[in-house]
């Protein structure tokens, strides 16, 4: 039987799905991350399941010589060395369709949020005002939303801004992404000369750290409402910060930042923060898009699913990288 250690907390459905395709799970979302070397060398486990707990790096994998897979519960892999993993052989299994609906239907409750000024229309009717003229907002149909990235999550959001009567356009530098009638693909240059809302929906790389910065944001030609649902890192808040003091970015919304640690900002960190934070046009949430109840458990049938093909594939001489 296969077996695979798990070091982050998982929906308690995990044991059954893994049980019907013959894995045996270690359970131990209580090791720290510093633990994990010395768990992984402890005992022959073919694979790993993570959530973000632990960046899983070559020094890591040197722990685990028999590692086959390491799944990561969620759709980002940032926190995954992907040429440390092709270089040891071990392949890597993520569920972005475990929670794409999830982060779909938040960025539809983001976009009207901000439109109709639902945050700060609640916080004043607490404090006693009842002020319907200042809270006057704006209608999502009609409205040219455009997507960077179609990938799950961009085509989850498109898929449920069709009923709202807008034009969805879709950036995404990978040539092989297709079109569907959720949204048109377009050229960059077109996405900024169009689109009156920007939704990022774009993995963390290296290559894509501040992929958003001043420059992009002012090449749109509108004004623009900015969402990001994705990761914080892809944006440039000086940019960000500059483009909402500018009018240039009319509103935000994110449910990612540059720093999630926010007890551990930088002092600059902390200036852009404190901007956003006290902006009446802006909405935080602390990176639940992705976090469902339903998307809980989805996820561990993703997952279940992909390592089970996986290990079939193996066992037939047909590894899956």
């Amino acid at each position: 039987m296969s077996l695979c250690l798990v070091i982050d907390e998982m929906h308690p459905s995990l044991p059954d799905y893994m049980q019907e395709i013959g894995v045996q799970l270690h359970y131990r979302p209580d090791l720290r991350a510093a633990e994990v070397p010395a768990a992984l060398a402890a005992h022959p486990y073919d694979g790993l399941m993570v959530r973000s707990k632990l960046h899983v790096t070559a020094e890591l994998l040197r722990h685990g010589p028999q590692l086959r897979y390491v799944a990561r519960a969620g759709a980002g892999v940032d926190n995954i060395d992907e040429a440390a993993m092709a270089a040891a052989g071990v392949t890597l299994l993520n569920a972005p369709e475990g929670n794409r609906d999830a982060v779909g239907e938040y960025a539809v409750g983001l976009l009207l949020a901000l439109f109709r000024n639902i945050v700060r229309a609640d916080r004043e009717v607490r404090a006693g005002e009842w002020r319907r003229e200042a809270n006057r907002g704006e209608e999502i149909g009609g409205k040219t939303i455009g997507l960077l990235g179609y990938g799950h999550m961009g085509r989850a959001f498109a898929k449920r801004l069709s009923a709202f009567g807008c034009t969805v356009l879709a950036h995404d530098h990978d040539p092989t992404v297709a079109a569907d009638h959720h949204a048109t693909l377009v050229s960059l240059p077109e996405l900024q000369e169009r689109a009156e809302v920007l939704s990022l929906h774009i993995p963390y790389s290296a290559a894509n750290h501040h992929y958003v910065n001043e420059e992009l944001l002012l090449g749109f030609r509108n004004p623009i409402w900015l969402l990001n649902t994705a990761r914080g890192e892809v944006l440039d808040h000086t940019a960000l910060v500059q483009g909402l003091q500018s009018g240039h970015v009319r509103g935000a919304a994110l449910d990612v930042l540059e720093n999630e640690k926010l007890a551990a900002l930088t002092p600059e960190q902390q200036a852009r923060f404190t901007y956003l934070a006290t902006a009446p046009n802006v909405v935080l949430s602390p990176h639940v898009g992705g976090w469902s109840l339903q998307s809980y458990q989805r996820i561990n049938e993703v997952l279940a699913q992909k390592i089970g093909a996986f290990l079939r594939h193996e066992a037939d001489g047909l590894t899956i990288r």
